[in-house]
C-alpha cells in the first residue's frame, strides 16, 4: 500500500505541476496577438484619415480651379457680349462716299459723255445731266477686292468717275464686301481688305478713292494668299495717312472692322436698301439710282449710257418706245 502510495504521489504532483505550467503560459501569445491587432487597427485608422485628408484637399483644389475657370469664362463672355461691334464712323448705309478724288482723266459729265460730238456748223447740244441742272446721280459700287470683275470695272471707268465726282454730277459710294473670303488659302484676304478699306475711310477719307483703286490695280490672284495686314497698311500709307497715321495702321493691322465688313456683306445679300428688291448676288455689283447695271464691265461707254439713262429718269428696262405715227390717207 505504502509503496503504491509513494509511487502514485509523485505522479500526481508532476501532473499538477504540468497543468499549472501549461495554464500559466497560455495568456502570453494571446496578449501579443491582441496588441499587434490593436496596433494594426491604429495604423489603418491613421492611414484612412490621411487618405481622407488628401482626398478632401484634392476635391477642394478641384473646386477652386473649376470656380476660377468659371469666373474667367464668365468675364470673357460677359465682356464680349457687352462690347459693341465696331463700325466705321463714316459709313453711310454700309458704304463710303468719296469725298476727294484725283483727276485721272477728262471725259465730261455723265450727260456729256453720252452726247455725240457735233460736227462743224451744227449747234452744240446742251448736256442732259449736269451738276447745275439735276441732282447728282447715285452710283453705289459693291466691291470685293479679290474680284476680277470689280477690278475690270474700276480700271475701265475710273477716268469718267473722277470727272463726274469732281463736277458734282455723281455721288460715288463704295461698299466693300467679302464674298470671296474663302478664296485666299485661308488668309481671308477679302475680309481683311474690306476691313482695311473701312479703316482708310475712317482715318484718311481724302485718300479712300486712291487706296480703293490701288488695291484693285494690285489685285492678287484668286486662290492666292493676298497681301498681309502689314502690306495693306503700307499701301494705305503710300496713298495718304490723314491726321492719325498710327491709328490708321493699328486699325488695319488689327483688322478692326472685319466683323463689320462681314455683317455688312450679309446685310447686302439679304437685301439692298433703296432698291426694288435688289440683293447682292455676286462679288461685284454697280447700282445707279436704284437700278443694277447689267452691261459689260469693261465698256465705259456702255456704262456711261446707262448712267445717262438713269439720270434722265428713264429706266432702260422700263422705257417704252415712242410709236411712229402712220400717215393718214389723202382724201
Amino acid at each position: 500500500m505504502s509503496s503504491d502510495d509513494s509511487t502514485n504521489a509523485p505522479s500526481t504532483g508532476d501532473s499538477a505541476s504540468s497543468e499549472v505550467t501549461s495554464t500559466g503560459s497560455t495568456p502570453a501569445p494571446v496578449g501579443r496577438r491582441e496588441a499587434v491587432r490593436e496596433k494594426a487597427q491604429q495604423v489603418h485608422v491613421r492611414q484612412s484619415r490621411a487618405r481622407l485628408v488628401r482626398r478632401a484637399a484634392w476635391i477642394s483644389a478641384a473646386v477652386v480651379v473649376v470656380a476660377a475657370a468659371a469666373v474667367v469664362v464668365g468675364v470673357t463672355v460677359g465682356g464680349a457680349a457687352s462690347k459693341p461691334q465696331l463700325s466705321p464712323d463714316r459709313a453711310d448705309q454700309d458704304g463710303f462716299v468719296v469725298t476727294s478724288i484725283s483727276s485721272t482723266g477728262s471725259v465730261g459729265s455723265p450727260g456729256a459723255a453720252a452726247t455725240p460730238t457735233p460736227t462743224e456748223g451744227e449747234p452744240t447740244p446742251s448736256p442732259t445731266v449736269t451738276a447745275s441742272t439735276a441732282a447728282p446721280v447715285q452710283i453705289h459700287v459693291y466691291v470685293d477686292y479679290l474680284s476680277p470683275s470689280a477690278r475690270e470695272w474700276q480700271l475701265a471707268n475710273e477716268p469718267q468717275l473722277s470727272s463726274w465726282v469732281a463736277e458734282g454730277a455723281a455721288t460715288l459710294i463704295y461698299h466693300p464686301v467679302t464674298m470671296l473670303t474663302a478664296k485666299s488659302n485661308g488668309t481671308k484676304y477679302s475680309l481683311r481688305a474690306a476691313s482695311a478699306a473701312a479703316c482708310v475711310a475712317t482715318y484718311a477719307p481724302a485718300s479712300f478713292f486712291q487706296f480703293n483703286s490701288d488695291l484693285l490695280k494690285r489685285q492678287p490672284a484668286v486662290d492666292s494668299d493676298g497681301f498681309s495686314d502689314k502690306d495693306l497698311a503700307d499701301i494705305a500709307s503710300a496713298n495718304g495717312t490723314g491726321d492719325e497715321p498710327k491709328k490708321l495702321r493699328e486699325c488695319i493691322e488689327t483688322e478692326m472692322y472685319a466683323s463689320w465688313a462681314k455683317a455688312a456683306t450679309e446685310r447686302a445679300v439679304a437685301g439692298i436698301d433703296g432698291t426694288d428688291g435688289l440683293s447682292l448676288t455676286g462679288n461685284a455689283m454697280v447700282i445707279v439710282n436704284g437700278e443694277a447695271y447689267q452691261g459689260e464691265m469693261t465698256d465705259p461707254a456702255e456704262f456711261s449710257q446707262f448712267v445717262l439713262t438713269s439720270a434722265s429718269g428713264k429706266s432702260a428696262k422700263n422705257a417704252t418706245p415712242t410709236p411712229t405715227p402712220t400717215p393718214s390717207a389723202t382724201p
